[in-house]
Formats: C-alpha cells, structure tokens, sequence
C-alpha cells in the first residue's frame, strides 16, 4: 500500500521511526517532511501535502504527527474525500485477556478498527507528545491492517460526509 507521511517540529522523530517501520512492513512510503528538525515550523506545511496525495489517490493513506494530532486533522480534513481520525494513546481501564473495560464493566471498543471499520479513515492522526513509539507502531499496524467493513450503513454515512465537502 502507498502511505504518505508528514510531521512538523514535534512529530519529527516519531515520523522517522515510523517511516521506517512502515517500510520495513512493505509498504511504499513518501516522506512529505519534515526532513529535518526545525523548531517553530508549520504542521500544515506537511501536512497539506500528505492530504492532498490522500485525496488524490483513493487506494493510500496518510499518516500525519504533530504534538496533539488536533490541528494536524483538522487541516486534512478540509480536503474533499480524506476523513483523519485522531489517535493520542490507549485508554487505560481496566484490562482482561487484551480487552478493556470501563468501570462499569462494559467493554472499551478499539478506536483505530472502528476508524477503519465504520468510517474508512484514510489519514491517522498522531498526538507525539501523547504516545511512546510502542504505543504509535500498535496503531498504525492495527490501522494499516484493518479493512473497511463495506456495510450499507457507513458507506451511507460517508457518502453524506463526501457530499457536503463538495
């Protein structure tokens, strides 16, 4: 698969490492940048570009990484036909056998498969100053691997999303 990558200041290092680790994981990956460390850059320098080459090409995705990942997909998500979702790490409750649970006892769904899932998210949003590389590898692997559901309910759904950005 294609994935377009991109960071500013704070997302660079994560970016490298996962650069990497998405290549080594078979994927074709273009660095939009940063290519360098420079404190005080712009994120939507990086990340415009990476929105642009989603939107461009249906069959790729993006991965973009800021401190928060907040302003990160609310600039990719001004482009007609990419839908980033925000990942800032797992939520921590309470764990049996890889599952997690509210206090309540009611399960916690995995947020990365529900953004593939239901919504065929096509850019992850990454928050480096929320996630250890550990933490960033799970998602993006997760992300990467899980496929559109292609249920008549959230194909309808994305097509009313697709609709207004027209």
């Amino acid at each position: 698969m294609r994935i377009f990558i991109g960071a500013d200041h704070a997302g660079f290092e994560l970016k490298e490492q996962l650069k990497k680790y998405v290549s080594e994981s078979g994927h074709e990956v273009t660095d939009f940048g940063a290519h360098e460390f420079k404190e005080g850059d712009d994120y939507p320098d990086y990340v415009i570009p990476v929105a642009k080459a989603v939107a461009g090409d249906p069959r790729s995705r993006g991965i973009i990484i800021g401190g928060s990942g907040q302003g990160e997909a609310i600039c990719a998500n001004r482009f007609s036909g990419v839908r980033a979702v925000v990942f800032n790490g797992p939520t921590y409750a309470k764990v049996s056998v890889g599952k997690q649970y509210k206090p309540d006892g009611t399960e916690i769904p995995d947020e990365i498969k529900l953004s593939r899932e239901h919504n065929d998210a096509n850019v992850l949003s990454l928050g480096a100053r929320f996630l250890s590389i550990e933490e960033a590898k799970s998602a993006v692997k997760t992300w990467l691997e899980t496929p559109f559901s292609n249920d008549e309910r959230h194909i309808r759904r994305i097509k009313k999303i697709d609709d207004i950005a027209h």
